[in-house]
């Protein structure tokens, strides 16, 4: 079963940097290579008013706000999308995850290279 729309887990703020920062660097490996890639910010807004009279001991509104991890974005040619990175919450590792390809992919935080040669390989199969 495909279930690559499921929602992860919420991450905190520098969680969520430190991951758009790895994805910065696949990204910008991937522009010397002429692959053009984006990355998307996922974050859930809630806001609701408090039934009760809350003036003036209670704020009125009640909000919270959830950050989900980062995800690098590859499309191909024709406006599919080839791979999805993402960064693993706890590892670190770099998740590929391609077009027609085989499951998951981790790759190693520090070789970042090893992303874009996995990308490259689904183009070349296109």
């Amino acid at each position: 079963m495909d279930n690559s729309r499921a929602t992860p887990p919420p991450v905190d703020e520098a969680t969520a940097e430190i991951q758009d920062k790895a994805l910065a660097v696949v990204q910008r490996l991937l522009k010397d290579r002429g692959i053009h890639a984006r990355c998307h910010h996922t974050i859930s807004l809630g806001l609701f008013a408090s039934r009760e009279a809350a003036w003036p001991d209670k704020p009125p509104l009640r909000s919270w706000m959830d950050r989900y991890p980062p995800e690098l974005a590859v499309a191909g040619p024709q406006g599919w999308r080839d791979a999805t990175v993402t960064v693993g919450p706890r590892s670190g590792h770099y998740l590929v995850s391609l077009r027609n390809g085989p499951d998951l992919q981790k790759v190693r935080s520090d070789r970042p290279e090893k992303v874009v040669d996995l990308i490259l390989s689904v183009r070349g199969r296109s």
